[in-house]
C-alpha cells in the first residue's frame, strides 16, 4: 500500500496493523523520532472501515504551549479566560466519528493526564469553563518516542493512563534495524520528487 511504501516499515508491523484496523481499541505507537509514527496513525485511520469517513485530527502535545493545550484538546466556552470571546470546540469534538492522534503523549503534564484519563473512561468531554458533558465518538491513537514504562516507574506518567492507552502496543523499529526497507523507501522518495518536479519516472539501480 502507499503507507507501506512511504514508511518502509517491517512486515511484522503491517501484519499487526491488518489485525487491529477493524477495531476501535486505543493504540500506543512507540519508536524513535523519525521512524514514521504519524504514518502508522494515518494507516490505522484510513484502513478503518468506518473511521476513514471521519477526520484524522493530529495534536502534537509537546508543541502546544502549556496554557493552551487543555483548551486545544477539550475546547472552551466564551468567557472561560481572557481572550475567549466565543465558544470553541476542542480536538476531541473535531475528530468526532474519526481518529484523534496524540503525538508525544509523554510530554503531557500530570493534571492533564488525569483529565485525559477521565475522558477516555467516560467517553465525554467538558469544555474549559463549561459544565455540559459532550459525548465523543473517536478512536484515540497515541505516540511517544520516550519509554513510557520508565516514566511510570519514575512517577512522571500515570500508570492507569499508560494502560488505558497501551491497549494495542505498536513498536516501530529504527531504520538501522531494518536495512531491507532502504530500497523501498528510496524508490518511494525518487517517485515522489520526480512527480513533484514533473520529471519522467526514474528507477534506482541495484547498486
Amino acid at each position: 500500500s502507499q503507507f507501506q511504501q512511504a514508511l518502509g516499515a517491517s512486515e511484522r508491523v503491517f501484519q499487526l496493523l491488518d489485525k487491529v484496523t477493524q477495531v476501535d481499541s486505543t493504540v500506543l505507537i512507540t519508536g524513535e523520532s523519525g521512524v514514521g509514527k504519524e504514518m502508522i496513525a494515518r494507516a490505522l485511520h484510513y484502513r478503518h472501515p468506518v473511521r476513514k469517513g471521519g477526520r484524522l485530527v493530529a495534536v502534537h502535545c509537546g508543541a502546544i504551549p502549556e496554557n493552551l493545550i487543555e483548551s486545544e484538546l477539550f475546547g472552551h466556552v466564551r468567557g472561560a479566560y481572557t481572550g475567549a470571546d466565543r465558544d470553541k470546540p476542542g480536538r476531541f469534538e473535531l475528530a468526532r466519528g474519526g481518529t484523534l492522534f496524540l503525538d508525544e503523549i509523554g510530554t503531557m503534564r500530570p493534571d492533564l493526564q488525569v483529565k485525559l484519563l477521565r475522558v477516555l473512561q467516560s467517553r465525554q468531554v467538558s469544555r474549559v469553563g463549561g459544565t455540559a458533558a459532550i459525548p465523543i465518538d473517536v478512536r484515540v491513537v497515541a505516540a511517544s518516542n520516550e519509554d513510557l514504562r520508565a516514566k511510570v516507574e519514575r512517577g512522571e506518567f500515570r500508570e492507569d493512563l499508560f494502560y488505558r492507552l497501551n491497549v494495542i502496543p505498536v513498536f516501530v523499529p529504527p531504520l538501522r534495524e531494518r536495512r531491507s526497507d532502504v530500497p523501498l523507501l528510496a524508490a518511494h522518495f525518487v517517485a515522489k520528487y520526480a512527480a513533484r518536479n514533473r520529471l519522467p519516472a526514474k528507477e534506482l539501480s541495484q547498486d
